[in-house]
């Protein structure tokens, strides 16, 4: 997985936003907003997100309805550990993007943590020794 061109992050943030699958016509006329693009550009651009599992389609008439194949977080989250799994040091990126994180970051980060279990939390197929 790698992070998203500029047309694919676009295209993404719009259904995730929007929270609704949408068809191309619509992605393309919300864009027109800002810049002009051809249909057919976004059409080819949401068929890669498909290819590559970030959309889900289904017929709607004779369109494609796409929408998110997963949350806007679950992405982030599966691109942070694609990140960190391929350093050599797990433990000393995190130290160095803890030493990063903004208060309110960190308290999130925190957070986060305890609504998961927080370390030593029971793994599944963990069960009583």
């Amino acid at each position: 997985m790698r992070g998203l061109g500029d047309l694919e992050a676009e295209i993404m943030d719009r259904l995730w936003t929007w929270g609704r699958p949408a068809t191309v016509r619509e992605i393309v006329d919300d864009l027109n907003r800002t810049r002009p693009l051809a249909y057919t550009t976004v059409m080819t651009v949401a068929d890669i997100l498909h290819r590559k599992g970030l959309l889900r389609r289904e017929k709607s008439g004779r369109a494609w309805s796409y929408r998110p194949a997963s949350t806007r977080e679950a992405y982030s989250a599966a691109l942070m550990r694609e990140v960190l799994g391929e350093s050599p040091n797990p433990t000393g990126a995190l130290a160095h993007l803890v030493e990063q994180l903004t208060p309110e970051e960190l308290a999130a980060l925190r957070s986060a943590i305890d609504s998961v279990g927080g370390p030593g939390r029971e793994q599944p197929g963990d069960g009583p020794r």
